[in-house]
């Protein structure tokens, strides 16, 4: 009942991490798009395992195949779907888990609500689920490109470091020419030792990824309960590991006066501008045509390679351990996973507000 996104732009992803693949069919797609299948083979890249030996090293090529919705290179307004072979599990890596929860998995929640539960990598809780939301995001992503609107994210925190720089002072170029995709090469050093000697202690540690949405219009959101940043905030809270969300300074602004908080309104050359962006470029759940930025809090991976008490299914005391290939930390993963969800969320309410002017 919960595998579905969008109202305008709907997508269902399906599948789990060790069966014969994922996929996801996508609804709503406007006909006559270029797709560029390149770059959605460019952003499953970004976010598949095996990158470096900050992630895990399961070995897949995700290359992905086109079932349906497109023809000579277009979308054809029809249902798209894709499907994304799994070509590298090991399932017996999960046998002693079989009967055993591991600790702040979701072994436990699913064997309570469904009274069954896939074991091998976790069935349908599994971060794999997200491969198929960024190929979704990948044709987002094009269509929000056309208007004008670009979408950045990059890891901003890991444990205790942080970058130093506001995301104006961002070259977004650099985010991609790290493992870590921090666009602070300083910084990015720093976190990448940081991440090498958590994954040597058989451990894991968690962050922040950050994303800024340039190119944003004005109109976008849906009051009351579709609020845009109410949106963002569920798409991202949807991924996996994630734990926190903040739009603008966040929880900051409990720090700020409200005469320090208030977005100024000018006009330059005719255009209605704010002097300052503490909103996060979103007032009354609108955007309001300023760049568009929030951070994700992501928990540590909860698989770590060490003893850690549990319980069986008959409630017995036990003792489980981390088997087989995960990351050590998820935030160099998670990147192409949030601006995916943003680009969602982004094209959903732009092909809403189209229909609402019609």
């Amino acid at each position: 009942m919960s595998n579905s996104y969008g109202k305008a732009f709907k997508i269902s992803t399906f599948g789990e991490s060790h069966g014969p693949g994922i996929g996801v069919v996508i609804d709503g797609c406007p006909s006559g798009l270029e797709v560029d299948l390149s770059h959605i083979q460019y952003e499953l890249d970004r976010r598949k395992p095996g990158q470096s030996k900050l992630t895990s090293q399961r070995k897949e090529s995700d290359e992905f195949q086109v079932l349906s919705g497109i023809f000579e290179g277009k979308s054809t307004g029809t249902p798209i779907a894709l499907f994304i072979p799994n070509e590298n599990q090991k399932s017996q890596d999960y046998n002693h888990i079989s009967d055993v929860f591991r600790p702040s998995h979701a072994d436990f929640t699913y064997q309570e609500k469904y009274g069954i539960r896939d074991y091998r990598g976790g069935g349908r809780s599994s971060a794999r689920e997200t491969a198929a939301r960024v190929a979704a995001g990948a044709i987002a992503k094009q269509i929000l490109s056309a208007q004008g609107i670009r979408i950045e994210a990059f890891v901003s925190q890991v444990g205790k470091i942080k970058m130093q720089k506001s995301y104006k002072e961002i070259d977004f170029s650099l985010t991609e020419t790290n493992p870590v995709r921090c666009p602070e090469p300083e910084i990015a050093e720093k976190m990448a030792q940081l991440i090498d000697e958590i994954r040597l202690e058989r451990d894991t540690i968690g962050g922040i990824v950050s994303c800024v949405c340039f190119g944003v219009p004005i109109g976008l959101g849906e009051p009351v309960f579709d609020k845009l940043h109410a949106e963002l905030g569920k798409a991202m809270l949807s991924i996996n590991a994630a734990k926190g969300f903040q739009i603008g300074p966040g929880f900051d602004s409990v720090g700020m006066k409200g005469s320090e908080h208030n977005d100024a309104f000018f006009t330059e050359n005719g255009v209605v501008k704010t002097k300052t962006n503490h909103s996060g470029g979103i007032q009354g759940g609108i955007s309001n045509g300023q760049e568009i930025y929030f951070d994700v809090v992501f928990k540590p991976v909860a698989t770590i390679m060490q003893d850690q008490q549990s319980v069986d299914l008959q409630g017995n005391a036990t003792t489980v351990s981390g088997k087989g290939r995960h990351d050590p930390c998820v935030l160099p993963r998670a990147v192409p996973i949030v601006d995916a969800m943003a680009a969602l969320v982004l094209v959903d309410f732009w092909l809403r507000n189209r229909l609402v002017k019609l």
